[in-house]
């Protein structure tokens, strides 16, 4: 970690502290199950995906991608907060604090890119199927899964070293329950102008542009479905798109939605929303992914040995 100006040893996450111990305990169980579930989610896509060779293609290469990214994402996050729940203002070392931040960020902007990844093999499936294997071989799969990891490492080596060269004077309380850019940047005593609007460009570099990128492929996309003469044909390649692009509208909503935000003095409302990002959507998307799509459902019939139906 960059050398910076400390007086303080440590900082102390304030989490949800002003909920009264009843409500913590609710949230906590409801957060711990989601978590939970989220991690068995994710562990049963990828052993679906190893298990069935007709799983081993580029859409589902970049799917057991993301659900390893988004079990480390939530591994970064929930397990502090959860004990954050129990045990209100609980301390956490300057170092222990940079490193969460470096994971959060690594995985949350791979999670980005690897989504634009995936839009882009959907583009190429359907606007030019013929082509497909070629394009989307094993070496542009890996590619474009190692860019992503590349943007996400870099974003974070960046973010990190910017922040943890602020002086940090005499508050200590992040006003989150766990290190985000923006809560620890309230805690500088220093002007910090500067660094929060390399923030809002890093964001814009990170979130509108996969979601522009993400855009232009559905719009190809559609314009080539509708080009389809059958009713039926058209159903079917809107399928193999509908779960990334549920996905795609939920993540980059729930992100762009406090990131791209003008900045708020209601810290306890930008916490609430945080949840949607680190808890819920984690958790959508190995749901979504499960039951819209039939080639996973086709998949888990064949391990526990019940027929498949066409």
């Amino acid at each position: 970690m960059p050398r910076a100006n400390f007086t303080i040893s440590e900082f102390t996450l304030e989490g949800f502290s002003s909920f009264g111990w009843k409500h913590r305990l609710i949230l906590f169980i409801i957060f711990l199950t989601l978590y939970l579930l989220t991690l068995a989610s994710n562990a049963l896509i990828l052993t679906l995906i190893y298990l069935n060779r007709q799983l081993h293609t580029p859409m589902y290469f970049f799917l057991s991608v993301l659900s390893v990214s988004e079990t480390c994402y939530t591994m970064a996050i929930i397990p502090c907060m959860l004990n954050g729940l129990l045990h209100p203002y609980q301390s956490i070392t300057i170092p222990g604090c940079a490193t969460q931040l470096f994971f959060y960020l690594i995985f949350g902007v791979n999670n980005c890119f690897l989504l634009t990844a995936m839009g882009y093999d959907r583009y190429v499936a359907i606007c030019n199927p013929l082509r497909y294997s070629v394009i989307m071989g094993k070496t542009t799969c890996v590619q474009l899964a190692c860019g992503s990891w590349s943007m996400g490492l870099g974003t974070a080596i960046f973010q990190v070293s910017s922040v943890f060269t602020l002086p940090f004077c005499d508050v200590s309380v992040i006003s989150h329950f766990f290190c985000d850019i923006r809560p620890l940047l309230k805690l500088a005593c220093a002007d910090t102008t500067i660094k929060e609007l390399i923030t809002l460009f890093i964001s814009l570099g990170v979130i509108v542009l996969p979601m522009v990128l993400v855009f232009i492929s559905y719009v190809l996309i559609f314009s080539t479905i509708l080009k389809i003469a059958s009713a039926e044909g058209q159903r079917k390649a809107f399928a193999t798109c509908a779960s990334h692009l549920t996905v795609v509208i939920v993540h980059y909503g729930c992100t762009s939605f406090v990131y791209l935000k003008p900045k708020s003095q209601n810290s306890l409302e930008d916490r609430l929303i945080s949840v949607s990002y680190t808890v819920i959507t984690p958790l959508l998307n190995p749901v979504v992914y499960s039951l819209r799509n039939k080639e996973i459902k086709d998949a888990l019939r064949r391990v526990l040995g019940w027929k498949t139906f066409s």
